[in-house]
């Protein structure tokens, strides 16, 4: 659970990062520089109508890995954060497509008026971005990165389809080894339904908990006045 959690918030800071820059490309390169847009949108439509499992055995078989993860770690086998390390890299190139798209919609709810008035104020367009447009970009878009952050923590367990040590890995490996602890000398149907079950109430509790953060911040309760001033009134 805690390789699923970290490899899942790692993806999504890293797909954060990117996804903002291909947000920025696709809507402010224009003249000259538009064939960054070309690129940034080749990119984003790519990843986004392509399935993650797709990506997750390209880069398992031809992603290279850096000296840096070519030994132990984190109690890990070589080959295993070797594996971790392109599983990784997958789930950042098809999240970083989604999270692109997102912010681009942030990007696109901030009145062009924003850009003039930071022209007034002397401020040049890469500071009227990063002072002004993106904090608001940002902040139109919570509700929409939490929803994002639940599916990069769901898209996860398609790691365990390349042996990544993940929480649906280890379930499928218990359950590989059940008859040796179960008494039976093989495996029983209340095996399968004791591991999954056990999957998902984790799965749920997580996802249940950002879904209910999310619901918060896109219906936020009405403040309420003062009783002096209700009194008042």
């Amino acid at each position: 659970m805690l390789f699923s959690l970290v490899i899942s918030v790692c993806a999504v800071v890293v797909s954060l990062f990117v996804g903002s820059v291909l947000g920025l490309m696709r809507n402010y390169c224009t003249g000259r520089s538009r064939v960054f847009k070309w690129l940034a949108t080749a990119y984003i439509e790519l990843f986004r109508n392509t399935p993650l499992l797709f990506w997750i055995f390209i880069c398992l078989v031809f992603c290279p890995v850096p000296d840096f993860f070519a030994h132990r770690m984190l109690g890990l086998t070589s080959v295993e954060v070797r594996v971790l390390f392109r599983a990784f890299v997958a789930l950042v190139l098809f999240e970083s497509s989604i999270m692109a798209e997102i912010i681009r919609g942030g990007l696109n709810s901030v009145a062009t008026g924003q850009f003039e008035a930071g022209y007034a104020q002397g401020f040049s367009t890469v500071q009227i971005l990063w002072y002004i447009v993106l904090p608001q970009a940002y902040r139109a878009v919570v509700p929409t990165l939490l929803s994002q952050v639940i599916s990069t923590i769901k898209d996860s367990s398609y790691l365990a389809n390349v042996a990544v040590i993940e929480l649906m890995s280890r379930v499928w490996q218990i359950l590989a080894t059940s008859n040796m602890y179960n008494g039976a000398g093989t495996q029983l149907v209340s095996d399968v339904f004791v591991l999954f079950g056990l999957a998902f109430v984790i799965y749920f509790v997580i996802n249940f908990a950002l879904s209910c953060a999310v619901r918060s911040l896109q219906n936020p309760r009405p403040r309420t006045a003062p009783r002096r001033v209700q009194a008042a009134q």
